[in-house]
C-alpha cells in the first residue's frame, strides 16, 4: 500500500483549521454553520488519522538517528522502538487510507429489507423467516429499529414475502453486503425420511431514499385502491384501503394492504416506490462509471448463491469470501451474523485499497 504523502496531510489538517477558525466567527449565517459543521464532522476523524501518521513519522526520523549515533545501549534501545514504531505506523497508515476512501454516499442511510421465499415451497418460506428474524435480532442487538412495511405468511409458517425498514445508525453500510441468494441445507420438519433438502431465499437491501433524494411528479402516477384480500381472496375488512401505486414512466409496481387505513397504505407504498427508484439511479450511475464495483442489489448479480446455511454440519458458508464458520446457531439468532458481515466489509476494503493501488 503506497504511503499518502506529507503534502496531502497537510493539505486534510489545513483545511479542518479553517473550518475551525470560519466557525469560531460571530457573524456566521445559520445555514452557512450548518454546512461548515457537517464537513467538519466528516473532516476530523480523517484529520487526526493522518496527524497520527505524521506523528509516527517524525518519531520514526528521530529513532533513525539514535540508532546512528549515541553508544550502544542507546542504539539498541532506538532500535527496538522503532520496530515497534514500524507496527504502529503500518497500522495509521492503513487507518488514514481507509478514511480517505470515496465514501458510497448510501451508507449512513436507513435501508429496506426485502426477503423473498424461492425454491423450495413451504420451506423455502419457513427459511425466509428464519431469515428475516436474524436480521431483526441482529438490528435489536446493534440499537436499530425494524418497522415491517408488508409481510405474506406461508401457510406452514414464514413467509412468502416480507418488507421492512431499518433505521439507525451505519444500517446500510453494514447490510448491504447481505443482497443475493442465501440458501439451507435441512432435513424439514416435514420429512418423514430424514433427507435433506435445499431451499432458497433471496434478499434484498436497498438505502432508503429520503424526498431530497428522489422527487415523483403526481402525474407519473397512478393509485388504485381496492379492497384488501386475504387467503382464498377473502375480504379483509369491507372499505378500499388497499393501494397499488404504479409509476408510469419506469412500470415500477407497488402493493401495499397491510393497514386498515388506506392513507397509511398510500405513505408505505410511496416509501417502498422512492426506495425503488432511488435503487434503480444508483445502478445506473455505477454502471456508467468505468471500473466501479456494480452493486449485487437488485442486478443480475442477485441470482448468485452468497450464503449457505447447513444444518447438518453446523456451518454458514460465504462463498464470495470463502469464509465458513462453525456456528450455525449464533449466527441465525442475530448477534453470531457480525462476524460474517465485518469480514466482508474488511474484504471489500481491501479490495478498494488494491484498486486505488493500482
Amino acid at each position: 500500500m503506497a504511503s499518502i504523502p506529507l503534502a496531502r496531510i497537510r493539505q486534510i489538517e489545513a483545511r479542518r483549521d479553517e473550518l475551525q477558525s470560519e466557525m469560531a466567527r460571530g457573524d456566521l449565517a445559520a445555514e452557512r454553520f450548518v454546512a461548515l459543521s457537517k464537513e467538519y464532522a466528516e473532516l476530523e476523524p480523517v484529520a487526526q488519522a493522518a496527524g497520527e501518521v505524521r506523528r509516527l513519522r517524525q518519531e520514526a526520523d528521530s529513532l533513525r538517528h539514535m540508532t546512528e549515533d549515541g553508544d550502544e545501549e542507546l542504539r539498541q534501545m532506538a532500535s527496538e522502538e522503532l520496530h515497534e514504531n514500524g507496527a504502529a505506523l503500518a497500522v495509521a497508515e492503513r487507518g488514514l487510507a481507509l478514511a480517505l476512501l470515496p465514501r458510497d454516499a448510501a451508507d449512513a442511510k436507513p435501508a429496506m429489507l426485502e426477503i423473498r421465499a424461492g425454491t423450495g415451497g413451504d420451506e423455502a418460506a419457513l427459511f425466509a423467516g428464519d431469515l428475516f428474524r436474524m436480521y431483526q435480532r441482529y438490528a435489536e442487538d446493534r440499537g436499530w429499529k425494524v418497522e415491517p412495511i408488508s409481510a405474506s405468511a406461508a401457510d406452514l409458517g414464514g413467509y412468502k414475502e416480507v418488507i421492512a425498514s431499518v433505521t439507525g445508525t451505519g444500517v446500510f453500510a453494514r447490510l448491504k453486503f447481505e443482497s443475493g441468494v442465501h440458501r439451507v441445507q435441512r432435513v424439514p420438519a416435514t420429512e418423514s425420511g430424514g433427507r435433506i433438502h435445499t431451499s432458497a431465499a433471496t434478499v434484498a437491501v436497498l438505502p432508503e431514499a429520503e424526498d431530497v433524494d428522489i422527487q415523483i411528479d403526481d402525474k407519473d402516477l397512478r393509485i388504485d385502491v381496492y379492497r384488501s384480500s386475504g387467503p382464498g381472496g377473502q375480504s379483509v375488512n369491507t372499505t378500499d384501503s388497499a393501494v397499488r401505486i404504479t409509476h408510469l414512466p419506469s412500470g415500477l409496481v407497488v402493493i401495499q394492504q397491510d393497514e386498515k387505513s388506506q392513507h397509511k397504505n398510500k405513505a408505505k407504498a410511496l416509501k417502498v416506490l422512492r426506495t425503488r427508484l432511488y435503487e434503480q439511479e444508483r445502478e445506473r450511475l455505477d454502471s456508467a462509471r468505468a471500473g466501479a464495483r456494480r452493486s449485487m442489489v437488485g442486478s443480475g448479480d442477485r441470482s448468485e448463491r452468497i450464503r449457505t446455511y447447513n444444518f447438518p454440519q453446523g456451518r454458514v458458508t460465504d462463498h464470495r469470501i470463502n469464509l465458513t464458520l462453525h456456528r450455525l446457531p449464533e449466527i441465525l439468532e442475530g448477534p453470531g451474523l457480525d462476524e460474517v458481515v465485518t469480514a466482508l466489509i474488511a474484504e471489500d476494503e481491501a479490495a478498494r485499497l488494491a484498486n486505488l493501488d493500482g
